[in-house]
Formats: C-alpha cells, sequence, structure tokens
C-alpha cells in the first residue's frame, strides 16, 4: 500500500521520540526535533506525497529521518523478481566452480562462523530528487565473504566472482537479431581482489533482528561503499569462474553513460554500478527559540569527509557541522547541521555540497547533465547538489 500524507501535516506533525533503545544505541542516533522545533515547508514537494509500501518497493521520508538506523520496516527497498519464499530450514549456501571445495552452508554453518559488525548506509543509483526516499542506514552482522571463499579455497585462475539470488523470471535476449524467452536469476559479480579483500560482509541480521523478506532474506551479500544493486538479495550462490560475467541487470541495467574527456575528444564511456559517488542533500529545515536549522545527511563510499557547506539563497558556502559520531563510521551515513541565523520571512532556497578527503567535490547539476540525440538525458548515479526551496514562516 502506500501511505499519504500532506505538506501541511509534516508542518503540523513532531518526529517521533522513540528510538531503537533495544539495540542499545547512543543518544546521538536520534535527531529528533526538540520541544518548541517545528518543521518548515518546502515547496518541491507534491501537495500529497505517496510513500510506497508494497511488495515489491519501500522508500523513507527524509524529512522524519529520527534515528541514525533506519528501522526494519522502514529501510528502503526495490526488486525485479519479487520475493521468493525460502524454507530457513533446508537453506544452503552453494560455493562451486573454480573452487578447491564445493561447498553447501546452512543458515546455522554460517552463524557459526566468526561474525562481524558493519554500519552502512547506502542508497539506490537512481535515488534522486526532494525526496531521495531510496536511502537507509543500518546496522548488519553476518561472515566475512572472505572467510567462506578461504574455507572453499580459491583455484588460481579464478578471476571472476559470481553472486546470484534466489530471485528470478522469464527475460528476452537479443542474440544476433532474434529474440529468446529464457529464465534469468538475478546476478552481480566482483572481481577477484574485491571478492577476497576483508570489506564484503554475507549478512544475516539487520537491526539487531534477522532479514526480513524485504532485506533478502536469510542472506545478503553487502559490498561496504556500493550502491544497493550490488548488494544481492536472497543470496543462494557463489559460483567462481573466469570469464566475465555477462548477467542483464550487471550489463545492460545497472550502468552509467558519461561523457568525458580523453587527447582532448569527447569519448562515451558506460561503467558499471558500484562504489557511491560523493552526495549530501537537506532533509529538513526547522525554526528554533535562537534561529533556524538545516539538518541534512552525507553518503558516500567510505572516503573521509572533509567538510559539508550549506548555501542560502545566492548567498556564499557556509561551513556546516558535521556530526562528530555519525562521522566516526566509516561506512555508515553521516548527519551534518547548519545554525541559521536571522531568517526572514518568506521563500528562500537551501543548498548542501560535500567535499571529501581527496579533494573531490560534489558537483553540481549543470556539471553532471548532457544531452544526447537531442533529449536530456535522466542517468543513475546522480549526485548532484540540491537545492530545495523553503518557506520560513
Amino acid at each position: 500500500m502506500a501511505t499519504k500524507t500532506t505538506r501541511r501535516d509534516v508542518i503540523k506533525s513532531s518526529l517521533a521520540m522513540a528510538g531503537l533503545g533495544v539495540l542499545g544505541l547512543p543518544e546521538w542516533a536520534m535527531p529528533a526535533l526538540a520541544q518548541g522545533e517545528r518543521l518548515m515547508e518546502f515547496t518541491d514537494l507534491p501537495d500529497e506525497i505517496n510513500l510506497i509500501r508494497d511488495a515489491e518497493r519501500r522508500i523513507i521520508d527524509v524529512r522524519h529521518i529520527d534515528n541514525y538506523f533506519t528501522p526494519v520496516n522502514q529501510f528502503f527497498t526495490t526488486q525485479h523478481y519479487g520475493h521468493p519464499q525460502i524454507d530457513t530450514a533446508v537453506y544452503r549456501l552453494r560455493v562451486s566452480g573454480l573452487v578447491n571445495e564445493t561447498l553447501a552452508l546452512s543458515l546455522a554453518d554460517l552463524r557459526a562462523m566468526p561474525s562481524r559488525e558493519l554500519v552502512f548506509g547506502f542508497e539506490c543509483s537512481g535515488n534522486r530528487g526532494p525526496l531521495n526516499g531510496l536511502s537507509s542506514n543500518g546496522r548488519w552482522v553476518g561472515v566475512p565473504l572472505k572467510t567462506v571463499l578461504e574455507q572453499a579455497g580459491i583455484q588460481d585462475e579464478a578471476r571472476e566472482f559470481v553472486f546470484f539470488g534466489a530471485d528470478h523470471g522469464e527475460e528476452e535476449v537479443d542474440f544476433r537479431g532474434r529474440t529468446y524467452n529464457v529464465d534469468q536469476q538475478y546476478g552481480r559479480s566482483l572481481e577477484k581482489d574485491q571478492a577476497l579483500s576483508d570489506e564484503p560482509l554475507l549478512a544475516y541480521e539487520l537491526n539487531g533482528e534477522p532479514l526480513t523478506t524485504h532485506q533478502g532474506r536469510p542472506l545478503r551479500l553487502l559490498v561496504p561503499g556500493w550502491y544497493g544493486a550490488p548488494n544481492v538479495k536472497f543470496l543462494s550462490e557463489i559460483h567462481v569462474q573466469k570469464d566475465q560475467y555477462l548477467g542483464k541487470y550487471q550489463t545492460h541495467w545497472y550502468r552509467t553513460l558519461k561523457k568525458e574527456m580523453v587527447n582532448g575528444e569527447t569519448k562515451w564511456k558506460e561503467s558499471a554500478i558500484s562504489t557511491m559517488r560523493l552526495k549530501s542533500f537537506i532533509a529538513r529545515v526547522s525554526s528554533t527559540d535562537s534561529g533556524h536549522n538545516i539538518f541534512g545527511v552525507v553518503l558516500h563510499d567510505g572516503t573521509p569527509i572533509n567538510s559539508v557547506e550549506v548555501k542560502i539563497d545566492d548567498g556564499p558556502w557556509q561551513p556546516a557541522t558535521l556530526d562528530p559520531e555519525t562521522a566516526r563510521e566509516k561506512y555508515g551515513w553521516k548527519f551534518f547541521n547548519y545554525t541559521w541565523n536571522g531568517a526572514t520571512s518568506g521563500e528562500h532556497t537551501v543548498t548542501s555540497r560535500a567535499t571529501d578527503a581527496n579533494g573531490v567535490v560534489q558537483p553540481t547539476a549543470e556539471e553532471l547533465d548532457f544531452e544526447l540525440g537531442g533529449v536530456k538525458q535522466t542517468f543513475l548515479e546522480h549526485n548532484a547538489q540540491l537545492t530545495r526551496p523553503v518557506i520560513i514562516a
């Protein structure tokens, strides 16, 4: 179903103060409104907002972020082939291909292995617009992928590690002018150095609970710092091979087309969706006893954040305050605040931009947008600065 709310409803309401106390989360995890603080109205939102809560897709309303960790029943999700029903009692993760020992691991086998916790906030590569609702942050627990692969033993000629979900569906495949209908599993691959690094996790818990169906029960691949698409849900098989994997969603669907200058000439480049591009967005503006506060979120690939800045109307960039507690988690999303003093009544615009430790600055929309065949393109990985109109009452 879809939950409907209006901009006026948001202005009249206050954010929930209840946190995820059962997880023992610290106080900084709850950026809820203080007593007497009121939300200001964004005018870039439709009068009626549909927050999708159905079998295939969930989005969050970032205006209502009141915890560092997104509650399990609100965590964003998208799905391609529905949600397969998996009996965890008979579930087995298969590891096959160029390995010394083929494995079939039960959930109990995986839980018996040394576990690791990962705080990881990520977004869908198609996340964009004023709501930015295809993003969330969670505390995951699972077994390092490297542990499982080392148990199987990787052969020297192995190059590509393919991860298949249990979800599948019929696809039309065009081959040399002819179309064939074939059944395909959702799949994604990692190169050898990525798969055998210490980073990827085979997660079976989110925020202290077993994975839900929406989050890939019973097991999900997580690649920290990457967009959502490579984080394969309902993980059922890891196949190790020499050849490049050419599955539909990796090869044709989750790709970005961009142009770049090479030796003074324009070259068009296609790249697979992988690591997240540096992005910040303003989630809400609120009034306080002393003025107004701007609250926002940073998403990134794990590179340390150097600064976040906020611009009011056409004024200069001003430094925002990056929350030091959220900043300590390498792959978690980051919170920032900016105290807006002397705001006058009426409509204004607010914009944020982030800069990381490598000097990468969040780009403007003009720097990202391009036309192809006379048509303005909407591409994935859109991380442009987002200017938001807001009414100060």
